[in-house]
């Protein structure tokens, strides 16, 4: 049995917000200004002519080498742009209509999508849980045409439930080869009080039912990214569900997901040094390609392991029963752009930023497919029972 888990940043699309961070700052309030004036009903002078100089700073008359087509107003009436340079009339007068088309998302680049699914298909794992999915029509696309690129069987379910955050960063899993998803809970609407969502996206619990007839117990989840103290209360309550899903004999369970802290922080400890969960990194089992050069021997702070020296945020935490069935597990990092100094294999496909599969590691485990014989099990009452 092969478990998987992965922020994916999204197959197709991505809210131009989560992009932004990239952008200079300039840039950035220019955008922000010119969502602003756009959607007057009446314009002065004034509003215009910065309109015009707006535009002008954004580089929207640069349009030839736009890879699709571009929406212009001209003389009253909307035009489509094509790359022969033909225009095509959208909006005549007739329809009195000169609008304004705010796209919210951003297309990601081919090749990252294609590394996006070869990364999966490197793991082929036989449950893959994700972070970062923007619906499911489009994960059941990527399953069903970019993972058979890579020669793979694809996935028999495929579930999406969106969170609180309503950009695209909805959770999603995928199983096959028998192990068949049977129950799901959010905690979306769990709160602080009555109107703070704890979770800024989600919590959700997946029961599953493997081909030995055990059942296993899943537990994925997105952290807080710039709020410490809601980070803590996150952390406390996914380990106050852990605790009830142990004190009702829940026995084989895995927590992961995006935790957005390296593990030292004390915003994780209810979660990391408050149960017995193991994290997978730091398991001797645990299998990673290490940085080139003199980096291979260094452990930076924060970082998952020594030779692995990425910030770590991302989890895969094991409870004692499931770390037993533990056979080996890995970090699969061949799809990140490497940042800084650090140097690490990547596919060869990679070649930029852009084509990334994700700025966030695959984190797996396979483990064993022997019915766990449970410490609440007496051998000497079985043989009378």
């Amino acid at each position: 049995m092969k478990i998987a888990t992965l922020n994916i940043e999204n197959l197709f699309h991505r809210d131009k917000s989560l992009i932004r961070n990239g952008l200079s700052k300039c840039v950035t309030n220019w955008i922000s200004e010119l969502d602003a004036l756009m959607p007057r009903m009446q314009k002065s002078v004034n509003d215009m002519e910065r309109i015009r100089e707006l535009t002008f700073l954004l580089g929207f008359e640069n349009i030839d080498n736009h890879p699709y087509g571009v929406l212009r107003k001209r003389q009253g009436e909307l035009f489509l742009k094509q790359r022969g340079f033909t225009n095509e009339n959208r909006a005549s007068q007739l329809t009195d209509w000169n609008g304004w088309i705010a796209l919210h998302s951003v297309a990601i680049d081919h090749k990252a999508i294609l590394n996006k699914a070869r990364l999966v298909a490197e793991i082929d794992p036989d449950i893959l849980i994700l972070q970062e999915v923007e619906d499911k029509a489009s994960l059941m696309d990527f399953n069903s045409i970019f993972l058979r690129e890579y020669d793979i069987v694809p996935y028999d379910q495929v579930l999406v439930l969106e969170g609180n955050d309503a950009r695209g960063l909805s959770m999603g899993i995928l199983t096959k080869n028998g192990y068949r998803l049977d129950a799901v809970k959010s905690h979306g609407l769990d709160f602080v009080d009555r109107t703070d969502p704890i979770f800024d996206i989600d919590c959700q619990e997946y029961t599953i039912t493997t081909p030995e007839g055990e059942t296993l117990y899943i537990l994925s989840s997105q952290f807080s990214s710039d709020n410490e103290s809601k980070r803590k209360i996150q952390a406390r309550k996914v380990a106050s569900i852990y605790d009830k899903m142990k004190a009702e004999g829940k026995e084989l369970i895995l927590v992961c997901g995006t935790l957005n802290d390296v593990s030292y922080s004390d915003c994780l400890s209810p979660l990391l040094r408050e149960t017995d969960l193991e994290d997978v990194s730091r398991n001797p089992r645990c299998r990673a390609d290490k940085d080139k050069g003199k980096d291979a021997g260094y452990f930076r702070m924060g970082a998952y392991r020594m030779g692995v020296n990425i910030k770590q945020k991302d989890y895969m935490l094991l409870s004692f029963e499931m770390t037993q069935k533990l056979i080996t597990c890995g970090l699969n990092r061949k799809g990140m752009w490497p940042e800084r100094n650090s140097k690490w294999e990547v596919y060869p496909t990679l070649k930029n930023k852009k084509h990334a599969a994700s700025s966030h590691p695959l984190i797996w485990g396979e483990f064993d497919n022997i019915k766990w014989q449970s410490k609440h099990t007496f051998p000497y009452w079985n043989k009378y029972w």
